[in-house]
């Protein structure tokens, strides 16, 4: 009797489990063009390859380097190569779409219109600069593009702008995700979880610097992107794979590498909100990319994914996760998954179109609140 007692509340738990998570995920499936009632008119987006839409490509440097240069990037959606580092779109192109606006054009594109804002994320690129992470003994080959390089360019394009404090009252700031790349570099090449967590203060100050400086051009409405849980990206599941099945959590994410994901993303709110007593008129936004990409593995199969693939890489080769460092998506003989959208994982590193399009949807419900639109 109390054995079929256990089994009943065992079952009616369960139910309420899966109930509720189908009702999150019908609930970020209605967000659809709920950020055209901000009315922005235009957008920039400051970044890495989670945001990048064709400034690496333009890069002598980083376009050389830059596996997002070729096929099988761009299959979806786009059927071409663009810069992405995706099978298609980016959470910046989903961002723009839901508020009405054309796709973010790369700054680097001279020819490009940026009547509605600009991108001026480069893949690759870091918070800190070159010289900064040299002196960390951390080697940056692939671009010289950090934030203050990026920072220049935004300023550069806004002199060029007829009285642009005007036009920046209805326009929407994005200032990262960056700075995860320092830390990407720093475990690739041999450094401790302890000696990387060292840098954390220089760079979310080098990110609330960046702020600053866009507040001074002018911005009123600005997202400031955490990082990602670290531990449950393909590559770094590869890279840390252990024997010990205590290092995992229950998403079979390495629980060393999101403690150190959660300590960044700590010190950056805690700075955010240091800033919201200096700038009391200014909207600051903090983009939970950590709980955002969390509920993307909890609820991965009521969203269409594959649950024998969810941290597998879709363009990929070899070992547990379908990822070699060695032998990365587009190089000869690396294959694609046959359908993209059932993977999260695109190429090991970066998401597939499929996964990023709710990853969007999960923050724009998020965030919506705290930018004051009319809704």
């Amino acid at each position: 009797m109390a054995l079929s007692i256990r089994v009943a509340i065992f079952l009616i738990i369960t139910c309420f489990v899966v109930l509720q998570q189908n009702g999150d995920a019908q609930k970020h499936k209605k967000s659809e063009g709920l950020l055209m009632n901000c009315r922005f008119d235009r957008i920039y987006q400051l970044g890495d390859s989670i945001s990048d839409t064709g400034n690496c490509l333009r890069e002598s440097l980083c376009g050389t380097h830059s596996s997002c240069r070729r096929y099988p990037y761009g299959i979806n959606f786009f059927h071409k190569v663009t810069g992405r580092c995706s099978d298609g779109m980016l959470m910046i192109d989903f961002i723009a779409r839901e508020s009405g606006l054309p796709f973010l054009n790369p700054f680097k594109d001279e020819n490009a219109d940026c009547s509605h804002g600009a991108n001026f994320a480069v893949a690759g690129a870091t918070a800190l600069s070159v010289e900064s992470l040299a002196e960390k003994n951390i080697s940056m080959s692939f671009t010289n593009s950090s934030l203050s390089v990026q920072l220049h360019w935004l300023s550069s394009h806004f002199k060029s702008i007829d009285s642009p404090d005007e036009k920046l009252n209805n326009s929407l700031f994005l200032v990262g995700e960056i700075g995860g790349n320092e830390f990407n570099y720093g475990l690739g090449q041999g450094k401790s979880i302890k000696e990387v967590r060292k840098m954390v203060p220089e760079v979310v100050q080098t990110i609330i610097h960046g702020v600053k400086r866009v507040i001074g051009l002018g911005a009123t409405r600005i997202i400031i992107p955490g990082n990602f849980p670290i531990g449950c990206i393909t590559s770094m599941l590869t890279k840390f794979q252990t024997n010990k099945t205590t290092a995992y959590d229950e998403y079979h994410c390495l629980k060393d590498l999101n403690s150190l994901a959660r300590f960044f993303n700590h010190h950056l709110q805690q700075a955010i909100v240091q800033m919201k007593k200096k700038y009391p008129n200014v909207i600051l936004i903090y983009g939970d990319y950590y709980n955002a990409y969390l509920w993307l593995l909890q609820n991965a199969v009521s969203l269409g994914f594959d649950k024998n693939s969810s941290q597998k890489a879709c363009c990929g080769i070899g070992g547990n996760y379908n990822y070699n460092s060695s032998r990365t998506c587009g190089a000869a003989g690396v294959p694609v998954c046959v359908d993209p959208s059932t993977h999260i994982s695109w190429d090991g590193i970066h998401m597939t179109q499929e996964a990023y399009k709710w990853m969007a949807r999960w923050l724009i419900n998020d965030m919506l609140p705290q930018l004051n639109c009319q809704v």
